[in-house]
C-alpha cells in the first residue's frame, strides 16, 4: 500500500487548544496535552471538511478577547 494511501485512510479526530484553533490527531493516539476533542472523528477528509466548516475565524482566541474589549473600549470613550 502506498503510504499517503494508508494515511488517507486512517481514521482521525478533530481536537482544539485553549485557543480554540483546530487540528487532527490520529484516533488511535493519545491526544497531547493542552488539546481536547472537539467531537468529531473520520477520515482526514471528513475532519478537513468538518474544520473548514467550523473554524470560520483563524485568530487566537486571546486575539479576538483583547480586539472585542478594545472595541468595547474604544465606544465608551
Amino acid at each position: 500500500m502506498h503510504e499517503n494511501a494508508e494515511y488517507e485512510n486512517m481514521l482521525y479526530e478533530v481536537v482544539t487548544n485553549h485557543e480554540e484553533q483546530y487540528s487532527i490527531w490520529p484516533l488511535h493516539k493519545e491526544i497531547p496535552l493542552g488539546w481536547a476533542k472537539a467531537g468529531k472523528s473520520g477520515t482526514k477528509a471528513e475532519c478537513l471538511a468538518y474544520i473548514n466548516q467550523t473554524w470560520t475565524d483563524m485568530r487566537p482566541r486571546s486575539l479576538r478577547k483583547a480586539m472585542e474589549s478594545k472595541t468595547k473600549d474604544s465606544r465608551i470613550g
